[in-house]
């Protein structure tokens, strides 16, 4: 079975480390995995005084997320934490109160970084959203990307042969995951 992946990139640079990283990953990704990026640049801040008649932005977002069997979150580190558009996008998604396009989704965090932690402080801000939003998340193996710059070309070519190996297998975990939380193959 194949799932459809809602990818949510942290960076808004057009061939930032994280977009390039994002590419890699539908090359390594395996055919169990549809993974289909929804923008998340042209979002207005998340204001709850929009709830009852939301920008038009907000309720594309939504209805980009609500089909998704799950969520890939592929971020860099801003200041140990996750960027604002990221975190906007989030809050967005999870609003209003009790009606969450979140709610119940596999998901699973990669985070990168040209320095030596790999996104570490990003990947585990993220996961504390995603825990409040009812989101099973990957725990093994953890994904943190270090020296992306060296990692990862133009385009998402991926520049290192173990990194390859060890993002396809990230991703195969990923999609039992995403079969193990959607209940497939159990009968279910």
């Amino acid at each position: 079975m194949t799932h459809d992946i809602a990818v949510l990139v942290g960076s808004l640079r057009h061939d930032g480390f994280s977009s390039r990283l994002a590419h890699a990953l539908t090359v390594v990704g395996g055919d169990r995995l549809h993974l289909r990026q929804v923008p998340i640049g042209d979002l207005p801040l998340y204001n709850q005084d929009f709830d009852d008649v939301p920008p038009a932005p907000w309720t594309a977002f939504r209805e980009a997320i609500r089909p998704a069997a799950a969520v890939l979150f592929v971020t860099p580190e801003y200041n140990r934490s996750i960027p604002a558009p990221l975190k906007n996008a989030v809050d967005v998604g999870s609003r209003p109160y009790g009606q969450s396009v979140f709610v119940g989704k596999p998901a699973a965090v990669i985070s990168q970084s040209p320095g030596a932690m790999g996104g570490f402080g990003a990947n585990h801000a993220l996961r504390q959203s995603l825990m409040f939003l009812d989101m099973p998340t990957l725990q093994q193996p953890e994904a943190y990307l270090a020296h992306s710059d060296k990692l990862l070309g133009p385009g998402g070519a991926l520049l290192d042969e173990s990194s390859g190996a060890f993002l396809a297998s990230f991703m195969a975990a990923f999609a039992d995951w995403v079969d193990r939380c959607r209940g497939a193959g159990d009968g279910s």
